[in-house]
């Protein structure tokens, strides 16, 4: 007879969760970038990309590239491949586990010991040394041995997901204590609130998580965005190439809107097309952080001026353009297309290019704009809390800080909630944004009263994995 689960207000032992003396460590995976570090630090020290290069060898061997100094060569047959699938949950485990034990040996513990068979340091073996010094290895540190593990999650994570996930932190790493926390409710702690509405606008996956019950999500999120921008340079006049910095040999300054003048490299084996649209998302993504905005209100870009005839898009044309200078040299002032990519977020109907019809997702139906994923996630809620969550909003992510974005977004809800008093905290620290849900398992897992919360390695060899579905609710 399996022996109970033991109750989470009897503190562990020290030896069965690390202690107050050892760091616990947070690992943040997402679809863009997977972040981690010590808890009770102000800001992860590992960023490295949840991409990664795949080689294919002569002897048919794959090859890994892990972080931003290897995956970006441009190497033949070079691959950029990601773990995750577009709804931010894992998709291939392997090698999600190998990005994930790189993010943290990189840069935070000493790696792996290597196999004592190929790291070319040794002579050959004879069947029983290679035994006896595998066998060695095995019982070595694992390199995970000495810290707890707090891993964040999706709030629509799969229970056998949940599940694998504690087995790699335990029988992989060696850890010797694990806990699996919810992004939104992380946020949440990380903007000092019990209780509050998290707008998390990520790069895969918008999601409204109240932090009482349930989250919505949506596809417009920031690589919605990225094929937006696409649409938009194709359909210029004339059309705007985008040329990955790689490309580039040399370039020659030229005037705004003439072409460019560059020299380009040539390569005896093409890139693989992963790699080239890779690279293209780099300068997508600083086309985004520098030039593109969202109209702040009130009321829809299409939307015509209160008390006037003039529409909202008319107004943005007399404002003045931003100039953004592509990798071959080319120039050009972005007036009020600009406010084109980040539209469709707010207004349903708003789609300025061809085939520019928005994905769907079937937990939000056609409409999966902002405001009526809020709409639709506070009608789940009892009505005399959603006043509360409403005065307690809290925004992170990533594409949640496009400029204007905070701005249009109190506008709706206003126009939304005329009665409830509406607050939004949005940290103007971009860190503290984009990190907003490794930041709030930083605290909880630096937090002493927490350390009685751990699931321990004791308790993962008595009742296997599915004690995590018990334990992290």
């Amino acid at each position: 007879m399996a022996a109970a689960v033991q109750s989470s207000s009897i503190p562990p032992s020290n030896v069965e969760y690390g202690g107050d003396e050892i760091s616990a460590l947070v690992l943040d995976p997402g679809y863009s970038s997977t972040r981690a570090g010590f808890a009770g630090e102000d800001v992860p020290k590992s960023v490295v990309p949840s991409y990664y290069g795949l080689l294919e060898t002569s002897n048919d061997e794959r090859k890994y590239l892990f972080g931003d100094n290897s995956i970006h060569n441009s190497l033949s047959h070079h691959a950029i491949e990601n773990p995750m699938s577009k709804d931010g949950t894992v998709e291939d485990w392997d090698t999600a586990t190998k990005l994930w034990e790189y993010s943290i040996t990189s840069r935070l513990t000493n790696a792996k010991p290597s196999n004592v068979t190929t790291n070319g340091l040794n002579d050959p073996f004879t069947k029983e040394e290679l035994d006896a010094e595998l066998e060695a290895q095995d019982n070595e540190e694992k390199p995970l041995g000495e810290n707890p593990l707090l891993m964040t999650e999706t709030g629509w994570n799969a229970g056998k997901a949940r599940e694998k996930s504690i087995e790699i932190a335990m029988e992989h790493w060696g850890c010797p204590a694990f806990w699996l926390a919810r992004n939104g409710v992380l946020a949440s702690f990380a903007g000092g609130k019990p209780s509050a509405l998290v707008i998390d606008v990520g790069a895969a996956n918008t999601s409204i998580t109240p932090v009482h019950d349930g989250v919505m999500r949506s596809p417009l999120a920031g690589n919605y965005i990225s094929q937006q921008l696409r649409l938009l340079f194709s359909s210029s006049t004339p059309p705007i190439p985008l040329t990955p910095h790689y490309l580039i040999q040399s370039k020659t300054a030229v005037d705004a809107s003439t072409p460019a003048q560059a020299t380009y490299k040539s390569f005896s084996t093409p890139q693989h097309p992963s790699f080239r649209h890779f690279e293209e998302e780099r300068i997508l993504t600083e086309f985004k952080e520098s030039v593109v905005q969202v109209w702040p209100g009130p009321g829809k870009l299409t939307s015509n001026q209160q008390g006037g005839t003039m529409s909202n898009e008319d107004v943005t044309k007399t404002w003045p353009g931003r100039p953004f200078e592509f990798p071959d040299g080319y120039n050009q002032l972005f007036t009020h297309p600009r406010f084109h990519p980040a539209e469709p977020l707010f207004d349903h109907s708003f789609h300025p290019f061809p085939s520019s019809s928005p994905p769907s997702t079937s937990s939000s139906g056609p409409n999966q704009t902002l405001p009526h994923l809020i709409q639709q996630s506070l009608s789940n809620i009892d009505i005399d809390v959603r006043p509360h969550l409403l005065s307690n909003i809290i925004i992170t992510g990533g594409t949640s800080l496009l400029y204007g974005f905070t701005d249009r977004l109190n506008a709706e809800l206003g126009q939304m909630f005329p009665g409830p008093r509406v607050r939004i905290q949005a940290v103007g620290n971009s860190a503290e944004r984009r990190f907003g849900s490794w930041i709030g398992g930083s605290v909880l897992g630096s937090l002493g009263s927490f350390h009685q919360m751990w699931i321990s390695k004791k308790e993962y060899e008595e009742h296997g994995p599915n004690i995590v579905e018990k334990r992290c609710k």
